[in-house]
């Protein structure tokens, strides 16, 4: 079997799961910085797809093989057949993998061990949480070949202050892991070879939280952020009161007046 028949043959996206219910994705396509193919995006979909209907599960975790992390659109692929109706299938494809990570009822992680760039950077921004290895770097590059990263400025600005994300789109240019977390792009850095540690301590922490109060504050963060105060104010205290009727919220709130651990389920 050659490189190129082997490749084929591989999934693109490579699934684990661990006993907590921590579902790693792993985009494996390295030779191609895995970019965001057709063929990437419909199986970082299904995967997706299959998560939110697991109840299982409790976190996901993006990573990558390779040098990249990823590095957007495989422009190649774009290239072969220009037409405005493919353009606009594949970013409506493209943003509903982005919309999925915000809708799914678990914390979505980036573990980024390399460069991530235009669609690629996107990726990081809509993940909930991002931890980054300190080679680690990132940029909106689209402006360099003509192309303003329209859709990865969804993301951006919902991540970074205006300017700082404003300034990174207009210019293309390549900022550190240092500079992405004190943006606000990335939550933490750690040296590439305790990269790992650092997403585990803080699947650790997830994990050990009840899974419907992480899914209800999940949902209820990204409604308010798109409304009103008052609105936001408003839906925030209906989910609050449905929380505290939750069992596990009810054991939490007791064990703290206990002055004991909650006996959660395993």
């Amino acid at each position: 079997m050659n490189d190129r028949v082997a490749t084929e043959l591989t999934p693109f996206v490579r699934r684990g799961v661990d006993k907590r219910g921590v579902v790693t994705l792993t985009l494996d396509r390295p030779q191609s910085f895995n970019a965001l193919s057709e063929g990437m995006l419909a199986a970082l979909q299904a995967e997706l797809d299959a998560v939110a209907t697991d109840e299982t599960a409790r976190v996901v975790v993006i990573a990558a093989e390779g040098k990249a992390f990823c590095a957007g659109h495989d422009l190649k692929e774009m290239r072969a057949a220009p037409s405005l109706a493919y353009y606009e299938d594949l970013f409506a494809k493209c943003a509903r993998v982005m919309l999925t990570i915000q809708r799914l009822p678990v914390p979505v992680i980036a573990r980024v061990q390399g460069i991530a760039t235009a669609a690629g950077c996107q990726l990081v921004a809509a993940c909930d949480l991002a931890v980054a290895a300190d080679v680690a770097r990132f940029a909106v590059s689209g402006v360099n070949l003509g192309l303003f990263c329209s859709s990865p400025s969804v993301a951006l600005a919902r991540n970074l202050a205006r300017k700082p994300a404003f300034e990174m789109l207009v210019t293309g240019e390549f900022i550190s892991a240092e500079e992405a977390r004190a943006r606000g792009l990335v939550n933490r850095v750690a040296a590439a070879e305790a990269l790992a540690g650092a997403v585990e301590s803080l699947v650790a922490t997830i994990v050990a939280k009840p899974r419907a109060a992480i899914a209800l504050g999940k949902a209820l963060f990204y409604r308010q952020v798109e409304s009103g105060i008052e609105a936001a104010y408003e839906d925030a205290g209906r989910t609050m009161a449905c929380n505290m009727m939750e069992a596990d919220t009810l054991e939490g709130v007791q064990a703290f007046i206990d002055k004991r651990k909650p006996a959660w389920p395993s």
